[in-house]
């Protein structure tokens, strides 16, 4: 069996371990568990790093278990929040909670020795009236220790809920049922979840004596100081209807240098000794990007498909390297929009394309935006500058009869990087 944690460490993933964690692991085969929480039908990639983690434990021998928050999510993790959320309502739950499991099951082996399970913790809560509740769980872990806790103290001031405040006691629960019936001997998490583990690790203690462990991963932040996973339309989703294999696979390509180094060490499933040796050629020429390729490319396949993957390296080379009218008429809709998200765009009735050469259509019939004028239109033609759907247009009394990209577009490109689309209505 390979160390876990040595392999963690080499990968940058290790924030905070308990004491005697790495020797519990050592003994052999154990079952750990991290916490997802089901507010939205899908997970993004800022959830990536503990789905990763997962995996990593479970190619390391280990048993890994994924807990949806069936429960957890109706109650609201105060930890890292500056207010109250919304609480969801069950019908909505129950729908995210079937999707992240969909998800999940893409990244963890489900059969074998160490087969990963997915559980919910809606199973055990659903029946455990409150008295009880307070009586079994509440009685063991003090309000002195609850309210010591970072996520407790930060909200104090601006308010807290009691149902917030509960949620560490909810939590930790978890941990001691799943210590209790799957032999889960140790919880894994983001670093902000530090406080709301050793809850569970404590009530283990002193419910029962028993003894468990605790480690999480480091926050991960970007050299600009960004946020990790999202972009300028918000975050960046595994379901490909949220995020399309397109937008994907240019967050990966488009990191920096120094952000790629790190992500391609928590995020790739390659050896320690491969992964070295692609940091160190592309360091050579990181103009070739490198660690940036290799990253999208497994990262894409992986959390969608090969198939998802060529439409996306197509489209990407579309925009910035050499491609055919073949290329541009292969991608959807949806691809093309946002592939062409930003560019100047206009509509133009069908019939106004009748009987007109593309120096009119370029120039008066697309309101100017292309070309200012007819005279502007035919000199850059004829400088061979101007393609329509990645054709190039040869002659200035060209008649537009071109195919219409999903029978409603034209694109035109001016110059080298200049592009119009041209919605024909």
């Amino acid at each position: 069996m390979k160390d876990f944690v040595e392999e963690l460490k080499w990968r940058g993933m290790v924030h905070d371990i308990m004491p005697g964690t790495q020797e519990e692991l050592n003994k052999g085969m154990t079952a750990a568990y991290i916490g997802f929480d089901p507010t939205a039908d899908s997970l993004h990639i800022g959830n990536l790093v503990q789905i990763m983690t997962l995996v990593h434990f479970q190619k390391c021998g280990h048993k890994p278990i994924a807990l949806v928050g069936g429960a957890t999510g109706m109650v609201g993790d105060p930890s890292g929040k500056s207010a109250e959320r919304n609480l969801l309502d069950e019908d909505t739950l129950n729908h995210n909670l079937s999707c992240v499991k969909k998800q999940l099951e893409n990244f963890l082996e489900f059969e074998g020795d160490n087969a990963a399970e997915v559980v919910n913790n809606y199973d055990w809560f659903k029946d455990f009236n409150f008295l009880d509740f307070i009586r079994d769980v509440g009685k063991h872990i003090t309000v002195n220790y609850m309210m010591a806790k970072d996520s407790v103290k930060s909200r104090l001031e601006t308010g807290l809920s009691f149902t917030e405040f509960s949620y560490q006691l909810v939590q930790g629960y978890d941990f001691y049922y799943l210590w209790k019936h799957k032999n889960a001997k140790l919880q894994l998490g983001g670093s902000d979840q530090w406080g709301n583990i050793v809850t569970g690790t404590e009530l283990i203690r002193r419910k029962e004596q028993g003894e468990a462990f605790a480690m999480t991963t480091p926050l991960i932040t970007k050299a600009d100081g960004s946020k990790f996973g999202k972009s300028e339309g918000g975050n960046i989703w595994l379901d490909a209807e949220k995020t399309s294999p397109y937008k994907f696979y240019q967050y990966w390509i488009n990191s920096s240098d120094e952000d790629v180094e790190k992500y391609i060490k928590i995020f790739s499933l390659r050896e320690k000794e491969e992964i070295e040796a692609l940091i160190s050629e592309h360091r050579e020429a990181p103009h070739q990007r490198l660690l940036q390729r290799t990253l999208a490319d497994e990262l894409t396949v992986r959390v969608h498909s090969k198939e998802d993957l060529d439409t996306a390296i197509k489209a990407s080379s579309i925009l910035f390297g050499k491609s055919t009218t073949e290329d541009l008429a292969s991608l959807d809709e949806k691809t093309l929009l946002q592939v062409f998200e930003g560019v100047p765009q206009t509509d133009v009735r069908k019939s106004e394309l009748e009987g007109k050469d593309v120096t009119t259509f370029l120039s008066e019939t697309t309101q100017n935006i292309i070309f200012k004028s007819k005279g502007e239109a035919r000199k850059m033609i004829q400088g061979g500058g101007v393609s329509i759907n990645k054709t190039k247009v040869t002659t200035p009394d060209q008649s537009v009869d071109f195919d219409l990209l999903q029978d409603k577009y034209l694109l035109a490109q001016r110059g080298k990087k200049n592009y119009y689309l041209i919605k024909v209505v």
